[in-house]
C-alpha cells in the first residue's frame, strides 16, 4: 500500500532537486505528492513540478505571512493556476499570530479571497493556522467553507479536533508529531478520527525523528505515519490504507 505526503515544498528544499526528493519518496512507498506554493512565483513553480513528475499535484496560494502580497493582481494569477489539471487545492492560507510579517487584517482579507477561489473551482481548501484558531474558525464560519477543508499540519488540542471533525474536515499531521515534547499533538491525533486523518512531510521542514536537525524531505513520511498509527492505537499497515483513501476524498484526486 502506497504512502501519501499531502504537503511538501519540492521547490523549497535546500539541498535536493525536485527529481530527486520524488525518487527518494518512490523508493520508501510514497507514490503521491502535493507540491505547495505560498506565493506567486512558487505556486507557478510548483504546477511546473507537478507537470513533470508523475504522481505530483500541486496546491496554489499565498501562505498567510505573506499575506500582503495577495494583491487583486497576485490572486488572479493564482485563478488562473487553479484552473490547471494538475492542481488540486488553493493554499497554502490560513492565519498564522505567531509571527508578525503581516497584519491580522491583512492576512484576514488574503484568507477570505482563498476561500472564494477554493469554492469558485471546486479546489480543496488547504488551510495553515498558527496560535489564530478561534479567528480562523470564525473567519470559515462566516465566509462560508468550501466543500473540501484540509488543516494542513495540524496544531490545534482536543476542542480544536472535535470542531474541526463535527465539519467534515481533514486534519494532516507532519513530522512534529514524533518530537518528545509534542505530547500535547499526540493527544489531539489521538483524538482524531480514522476517516479525517491525512499524513504530510512540509518538507523541507519539520523533518521528524530520528532525523531532527536535517532537512526533510517526502522519503521520511512513513516516519509519520508509524507515530500517527501510534497514538491511534492502529495497525500501521491499516492506517496507510486508510489515509490514502482519505486523501482520494480529501483532494478529490483521480483513482486509477
Amino acid at each position: 500500500m502506497p504512502y501519501v505526503d499531502t504537503h511538501c515544498h519540492l521547490d523549497h528544499h535546500f539541498d535536493l532537486s525536485a527529481a530527486t526528493q520524488v525518487a527518494r519518496a518512490v523508493d520508501a512507498g510514497v507514490t503521491t505528492l502535493i507540491t505547495v506554493g505560498t506565493d506567486m512565483a512558487s505556486s507557478a513553480q510548483a504546477v511546473a513540478t507537478a507537470r513533470r513528475h508523475d504522481g505530483v499535484y500541486a496546491a496554489v496560494g499565498v501562505h498567510p505571512n505573506d499575506a500582503m502580497e495577495a494583491t487583486p493582481q497576485v490572486l488572479e494569477v493564482i485563478a488562473r493556476l487553479a484552473t490547471e489539471p494538475e492542481v488540486v487545492a488553493i493554499g497554502e492560507t490560513g492565519l498564522d499570530y505567531h509571527h508578525d510579517h503581516t497584519t491580522p487584517e491583512q492576512q484576514d482579507a488574503a484568507f477570505r479571497a482563498h476561500i472564494d477561489l477554493a469554492k469558485e473551482h471546486d479546489k480543496t481548501l488547504v488551510i495553515h493556522c498558527r496560535d489564530a484558531w478561534d479567528d480562523l474558525l470564525a473567519v470559515l464560519e462566516d465566509q462560508g467553507a468550501p466543500g473540501r477543508v484540509v488543516m494542513h499540519c495540524f496544531s490545534g488540542d482536543v476542542d480544536v479536533v472535535a470542531r474541526c471533525a463535527d465539519r467534515g474536515w481533514f486534519l494532516s499531521f507532519a513530522g512534529n508529531l514524533t518530537f518528545k515534547n509534542a505530547g500535547d499533538l499526540r493527544a489531539a491525533a489521538a483524538a482524531a478520527p480514522a476517516e479525517l486523518l491525512l499524513t504530510e512531510t512540509d518538507s523541507p521542514y519539520l523533518t521528524p525523528h530520528p532525523h531532527r536537525g536535517g532537512s526533510n524531505d517526502p522519503s521520511y513520511l512513513p516516519l509519520t505515519l508509524r507515530a500517527l498509527a501510534a497514538t491511534q492505537g492502529r495497525d500501521p499497515e491499516d492506517l496507510e490504507e486508510q489515509v490514502l483513501a482519505n486523501a482520494v476524498r480529501a483532494f478529490a484526486l483521480p483513482v486509477d
